[in-house]
């Protein structure tokens, strides 16, 4: 599936009925009914305008805007949803007054999640242009094998990662360029070239990779303080890891 700009693929290794995976590519209809900042209809774009009130809006909504106040006060406002409201910040298509993209697609994925365990199903991976949620094996004895995207070498991985029950995010610039703002100036976040977060819940771990990249050369020991498991790719190409993430890392 083809949304949020980006590719959804869901790989299920247990007897599924085909109805479970309708199910959830609507629900990813639906975040994008809410969420999208390319959609005036859109609750979030309808909010921000002053059309809709918070409390009307989705609950769902108000959802990703709580745990985004979290991320933001834990980075001491490194993560910032409000960013594309600040009038020094050059306007673009897509950059809302108010815009959670730098969260809601892991905590769609977990939702998505919610409704293949609900369904009975328990060893699955679901992959959103990047940003991997895993639950389960592949297959008895074996974790999920994740590759991390080399920035300049397309068909290479900086990075091989084996995970089960936990979610990998990436944030970083080769892929849409320079569209992450650093709130604290208002310009492009360019200290870093990528950052690779691995946490029990996708949503935190998008939202802690996105506010790595706006913290730059301070973003890996703020990770490193909250035993967040996160390899970084700084600008001359080097990878660096911190001690969390060897566990997982076999390549």
């Amino acid at each position: 599936m083809h949304i949020w700009g980006t590719a959804i693929s869901l790989d299920v290794r247990d007897e599924a009925e085909p109805a479970i995976a309708d199910e959830v590519f609507t629900w990813f209809q639906r975040v994008d009914e809410i969420f999208s900042t390319w959609r005036p209809d859109s609750d979030v774009s309808r909010v921000a305008r002053g059309e809709l009130g918070l409390r009307e809006a989705s609950p769902e909504l108000r959802c990703v805007l709580e745990l985004c106040r979290e991320v933001h006060q834990d980075s001491e406002g490194a993560f910032d949803v409000h960013v594309g409201a600040d009038p020094r910040v050059e306007p673009r298509e897509g950059l809302g007054p108010i815009d959670p993209s730098g969260l809601v697609k892991g905590w769609a994925l977990e939702r998505a999640a919610d409704i293949l365990r609900g369904a009975g199903l328990t060893n699955f991976a679901i992959n959103a242009g990047g940003d991997v949620l895993t639950r389960g094996e592949p297959s008895t004895g074996v974790r999920w094998r994740v590759g991390v995207r080399h920035p300049w070498q397309r068909s290479k991985v900086a990075m091989l990662l084996e995970v089960s029950d936990a979610g990998i995010a990436t944030s970083g610039r080769y892929e849409r360029g320079d569209h992450i703002i650093d709130p604290r100036t208002g310009r492009p976040a360019t200290g870093l070239m990528a950052v690779t977060v691995i946490a029990d819940d996708l949503a935190l771990a998008d939202g802690y990779a996105t506010a790595a990249m706006v913290l730059g050369e301070q973003g890996p020991a703020w990770l490193a303080e909250r035993s967040i498991a996160a390899a970084v790719i700084r600008n001359d190409g080097k990878v660096v890891v911190n001690q969390a993430i060897e566990r997982y890392r076999i390549a």
